[in-house]
């Protein structure tokens, strides 16, 4: 009996790797999602949930709906300081934002060759997604993510990015352990 209340009790985590693998540094929260799922000694209860869902904004709008305690999506963010820096934000809104989010998402237009998380969240919303604790795990590029490089195929990662795959990972497993405890 105490087994089934502890597995209630448990709070469930979606870990989301988000990106477009040949747009360079942008695939970064595909990759992270991909070794995380590649690995044999995973520590992770069963109420952690990993998913690569690439540019599939639309799936994760609707997988938001399942009630997840926390959202911890990984994504590359622009440069702004050394490209390969990894940071830990917290994604929230005032009601005042949350509201005007809200009246805007009705006309978001969500693009089936690319993900804006804000997009994603604002239509979750819309939809019934009840407000989570969301945090973003993210590197800064090296390489450009502005609209006019996102027409140029740029597969892989660069170095600098790639080499912060291993940190991004240890700072989920931390998340996952310290709040799952």
């Amino acid at each position: 009996m105490s087994q089934q209340v502890t597995q209630e009790q448990q709070i469930s985590i979606l870990i989301a790797g988000i990106g477009n693998i040949f747009l360079g540094d942008d695939g970064f929260g595909v990759e992270v999602a991909q070794r995380l799922l590649r690995r044999v000694d995973s520590a992770y209860p069963d109420s952690v949930r990993v998913v690569d869902f690439g540019i599939r904004g639309i799936e994760l709008a609707y997988t938001l709906l399942d009630d997840y305690d926390l959202i911890i999506l990984v994504d590359t963010l622009p440069c702004l300081g050394s490209p390969g820096t990894l940071h830990l934000l917290e994604i929230g809104a005032t009601q005042k934002e949350q509201t005007q989010n809200l009246e805007e998402a009705q006309y978001v237009y969500l693009d089936g060759h690319s993900m804006d998380p804000v997009k994603v969240l604002s239509f979750a919303h819309t939809l019934g997604a009840r407000p989570k604790r969301t945090l973003l795990v993210g590197c800064e590029a090296a390489t450009s993510l502005n609209e006019e490089s996102e027409l140029d195929f740029q597969p892989g990662l660069s170095h600098e990015v790639a080499q912060a795959i291993d940190g991004a990972i240890q700072m989920i497993d931390c998340l996952v352990q310290e709040i799952s405890c």
